[in-house]
C-alpha cells in the first residue's frame, strides 16, 4: 500500500496484522454461517416474518446507536434520498434476502441446503458485471472469462443427475431470482441519490426490506395458526444470532477493514464466506457434499476469484491512492469514529459489487 499525506490517515499497515486477521475471521465466519442461521431459523419460524423480524431489529438497533452517537437529527433525509434506500431496501432485502429465506424452508427433499444456497449467492458479483456493461461500463476482458466460469459453475451445480444428493432446481431458482433482485439494488445503490451516510441509508434500507417483508408474509398467511410456544429454543437462538452476529458485529469487523486493512483482502470475503457456508452446513447439520456440489462451487468460486482480482483497482506502488468509491469509504470512517461505508452497510449478508464491494453492503 503507498504512502499517504501526513494529515491523512494512517496506513493499513501500521495495524498490527493480528488484529485485521481476528477481524477478517469475523466476516469469514459470521457471514459464512449466516445461511446455516437461516436455516436452523426457519425450522419452526415462520420464514417470511422471521426475516422481517430480523431486519426490523437490527434496523432498531442501528437506529439508536446512531442517536446516541451522533444526536437527534442523524437520521433526518430528504423525501427522494428516503425513496431511493427504500426501493435498494425491498430489492436487497425482500427480493434478495427474502428468496434465499423462502429456498431455504421446507421439508427435506425440497428445501435447498445453506451451502448451496451460498454458493448460488455468490454469484451476485457476476451478475452485476452484467448490468454494468448493459449501463454502458466496459469491464476488462478477463473479467468477462470469470463471469463465464462463474456461470459454467452455476450450471454444473444445479444440473439435475436424478443420483442422491441433487440439489433442489426450484430451491435453486428461487435463489438465483433473489440474486438477480439483490443484483439490481446493489447495480442501483451507487446510481441513484441515497442518504449521504451510507449507515443511515442502511437503517431506512432495513424498515423497508422489513416492512415488505412482512405485507408478503402476511399475505402468504404465515402467521395463521402460527403460536410462539411451538418455536423451538434452537430456532430462536439462530434468529438472535442472525440479528446479532449476522448484523452487527461482523459488520462492523466489515467496516472496521474497510479503514485498516487493504481492499484487495478484505474483498476476499466474497469467495471464502460460500466455503465457510459449505463447511458448517456438512458439520453441523450433515449437509451433503456430494461430487457434483464441489465441482460446481469450485468453478463458481473461482470465477468469483477471477472477477475480484481483474476488478480490483491497480495503482503503482509510488502512486498515492487514487479516489475510489471504497478509498473514500475509508477515509469517511477514520474521519469520524461511528463510520461510513461508501453504500456498503447493509449488515447482512450482501456480497461485494463487481470486486470492491458496492454490491455488499452486507
Amino acid at each position: 500500500m503507498s504512502s499517504r499525506p501526513a494529515s491523512a490517515t494512517p496506513p493499513a499497515t501500521a495495524t498490527r496484522p493480528a488484529l485485521i486477521w481476528t477481524a477478517l475471521v469475523l466476516v469469514y465466519v459470521l457471514w459464512g454461517s449466516t445461511y446455516l442461521g437461516i436455516r436452523v431459523a426457519v425450522e419452526s419460524l415462520p420464514p417470511l416474518t422471521s426475516a422481517a423480524a430480523r431486519f426490523a431489529a437490527a434496523a432498531v438497533v442501528l437506529a439508536l446507536v446512531l442517536r446516541i452517537r451522533r444526536g437527534a437529527g442523524t437520521l433526518r433525509v430528504d423525501r427522494r434520498q428516503l425513496g431511493s434506500a427504500a426501493l435498494v431496501g425491498v430489492l436487497l432485502l425482500a427480493g434478495g434476502n427474502g428468496l434465499v429465506v423462502l429456498a431455504e424452508a421446507g421439508p427435506p427433499g425440497t428445501a435447498l441446503p445453506s451451502g448451496i444456497a451460498a454458493l448460488l449467492v455468490a454469484t451476485v458479483p457476476l451478475l452485476v458485471v452484467l448490468l454494468r456493461t448493459v449501463g454502458g461500463d466496459r469491464p476488462r476482458p478477463w473479467t468477462f472469462v470469470g463471469v463465464a466460469l462463474g456461470f459454467v459453475g452455476l450450471v454444473l451445480l444445479v444440473l439435475p443427475t436424478g443420483g442422491p444428493g441433487t440439489v433442489p432446481v426450484a430451491g435453486a431458482l428461487t435463489v438465483v431470482a433473489g440474486a438477480v433482485s439483490w443484483s439490481v439494488g446493489s447495480y442501483l445503490s451507487g446510481r441513484i441519490r441515497m442518504p449521504a451516510d451510507p449507515f443511515v441509508a442502511t437503517v431506512y434500507e432495513m424498515l423497508a426490506g422489513a416492512a415488505a417483508l412482512a405485507v408478503i408474509a402476511t399475505a402468504r398467511g404465515e402467521l395463521r395458526g402460527f403460536s410462539p410456544a411451538e418455536v423451538t429454543g434452537r430456532s430462536w437462538a439462530a434468529l438472535a444470532y442472525l440479528m446479532v452476529a449476522g448484523s452487527l458485529v461482523a459488520f462492523t469487523a466489515y467496516v472496521w477493514l474497510l479503514h485498516h486493512a487493504p481492499i484487495s483482502l478484505v474483498s476476499t470475503y466474497a469467495y471464502v464466506n460460500p466455503a465457510v457456508a459449505v463447511a458448517l452446513g456438512a458439520l453441523l447439520v450433515a449437509e451433503p457434499v456430494t461430487a457434483q456440489v464441489l465441482l460446481g462451487g469450485a468453478v463458481i468460486v473461482a470465477g468469483v476469484a477471477v472477477v475480484v482480482s481483474t476488478e480490483r483497482p491497480r495503482r503503482p506502488a509510488d502512486t498515492p491512492p487514487a479516489d475510489s468509491p471504497v478509498d473514500r469509504a475509508a477515509d469517511s470512517v477514520a474521519d469520524d469514529p461511528a463510520g461510513s461505508v461508501a453504500d456498503d452497510s447493509v449488515a447482512a449478508d450482501r456480497p461485494v459489487d463487481g470486486a470492491a464491494g458496492g454490491a455488499g453492503r452486507r
